[in-house]
């Protein structure tokens, strides 16, 4: 089995991390992985729940292939996809920065709701503190 030639072009660093984010924002490339979760698929069965042309969904999977989530095999006619999940990894990294800024504000405004005793809002952009 010969493997595409988009692995070939697998992105790197903040060009990887572009490339996966791009590949995350559709829900069809989503469905896609999310399938693949469950171990290898054709192409024809990876498209056959979407209301979509098979080109269209192979178009996908180039998306998700470039990001370096998707690895195809192709054997004759069969063409084989599996889930490269090593990219993910690479977001996960990136979300790590922003997950104690997001812990220390959701703890500040579980400290303020619990000041206010649950009855009042917190200011707005245009009431002073």
């Amino acid at each position: 089995m010969a493997m595409s030639s988009a692995l070939k072009r697998e992105p790197a660093g903040e060009d990887r991390l572009d490339a996966v984010f791009h590949a995350l924002a559709h829900r069809t490339r989503r469905a896609l992985l999310a399938r693949l979760r469950q171990g290898p698929a054709k192409v024809t069965d990876l498209a056959e729940p979407f209301d979509m042309s098979l080109p269209t969904v192979s178009k996908h999977i180039k998306v998700l292939e470039r990001a370096a989530l998707v690895r195809r095999a192709v054997d004759g006619r069969i063409h084989r996809c599996t889930l490269a999940a090593e990219p993910l990894a690479d977001v996960e990294q990136w979300l790590e920065h922003y997950r104690e800024f997001w812990r220390g504000t959701l703890e500040a405004l579980a400290r303020y709701a619990e000041a206010q005793g649950g009855e009042a809002t917190p200011p707005g952009p245009e009431e002073p503190t």
